[in-house]
């Protein structure tokens, strides 16, 4: 099969989004069925696709393709098509929201949640466009791969998309091998930690952590909280929070950081904490529970479906029920090495190499 897929979140710092499109690739890219044509809608990064870890033997895309024209006249139109940049090809996938139209080539989208139409308040602008292009990339006969049950659901509702173009294929979480938790508690600076990772914006709700987490540090003088993650739109909310927090000296922000760097702070955590509004997955805290760290999450979205009894989960936005169960897990063993078994079974579930597997056969059937 020909295969023309896009890079474009490779540009950005990792993301759950990115993760996705990397892993999915290295993987369909050795795939004795599968011939692969990189493409990144993306005006500054034209020319960069060797640095954002293409892997060898994928063709690259060196025409430029502008990101904010195209979108506006693939909102109104099924022209440009993707074969004006990779020639012929017999599917497009979009791993980001996003499919381009095409001649002849089978059109999938990976749609990861619907935060645009459920919390429009808590996007940007670029992000807002997606359900039109979404409902667009269906009436020209695309079809839709998602993440969990939960998004299969929620698509069925928004878009009124027969059940058959939708296909279900969970991501992948990785065994973090070699990962330091003593490397991990020297970058936290402490010996015991609750740790978040992820970008700093509204969805994620990292200004309710920080509330939580000032009671429960009002109760344990030892404990930290590290939040991993590079700026975001939810950036001034969260500085904010910490500027009114009574234990602020006790709150570390690391920024974004690098695979290792994350999966040592990963097995260092005392506790993994993952208090967002709404989620179409939940890869950062399967990361955690693979890690060998107990995780306690917001019951919101896909998060039980796809964590399970292997978290303790909480009411979404309450400070209360996220204090009360960060102490709980950092007090009571039995319910930590609950969780920690718990995690890692569950962990263990979910693979790269099945993801890869599911959407290659996503790509059969298309053909």
């Amino acid at each position: 099969m020909r295969v023309a897929y896009d890079v474009t979140s490779l540009h950005d710092p990792r993301t759950g989004v990115g993760a996705f499109a990397r892993e999915v690739l290295a993987r369909i890219a050795r795939s004795p069925e599968v011939t692969v044509t990189a493409f990144s809608v993306s005006w500054r990064g034209r020319g960069r696709l060797h640095e954002v870890g293409v892997p060898a033997g994928v063709r690259v895309v060196r025409g430029p393709m502008a990101a904010q024209p195209l979108r506006r006249i693939w909102l109104r139109a099924d022209i440009p098509p993707i074969e004006w940049w990779t020639g012929p090809v017999q599917v497009v996938h979009g791993p980001n929201f996003v499919v381009p139209p095409a001649r002849r080539a089978a059109q999938l989208a990976t749609v990861h949640d619907l935060t645009c139409v459920r919390y429009p308040e808590l996007c940007t602008s670029d992000t807002l466009q997606y359900p039109a292009l979404i409902r667009r990339a269906l009436r020209r006969g695309a079809h839709l791969h998602v993440v969990s049950g939960f998004v299969a659901g929620e698509v069925a509702e928004v878009f009124g998309v027969d059940t058959d173009r939708v296909h279900v294929v969970p991501n992948g979480v990785d065994p973090l091998h070699g990962a330091d938790a003593a490397a991990g508690r020297e970058r936290a600076g402490a010996e015991r930690y609750i740790l978040a990772v992820g970008t700093i914006e509204p969805r994620k709700d990292f200004p309710l952590l920080v509330q939580a987490f000032d009671a429960v540090a009002a109760q344990d003088p030892d404990v930290h909280l590290v939040v991993a993650g590079q700026d975001g739109w939810g950036t001034p909310a969260f500085v904010a929070a910490v500027e009114q927090a009574h234990h602020r000296d006790r709150i570390v922000r690391t920024g974004w950081v690098d695979d290792r760097a994350r999966a040592d702070l990963l097995a260092g955590a005392a506790v993994f904490a993952y208090p967002s509004k709404y989620e179409g997955f939940g890869l950062a805290p399967l990361e955690a529970m693979a890690a060998g760290t107990p995780v306690v999450a917001s019951r919101t979205g896909a998060l039980p479906e796809v964590l399970g009894d292997a978290a303790r989960l909480v009411e979404p936005g309450s400070v209360d029920d996220l204090a009360g169960a960060l102490c709980t897990v950092l007090d009571d063993h039995a319910v930590r090495d609950h969780l920690v078994a718990a995690g890692s079974k569950q962990a263990s579930r979910y693979s790269w190499d099945d993801c890869a597997a599911g959407i290659v056969a996503v790509y059969e059937s298309l053909c």
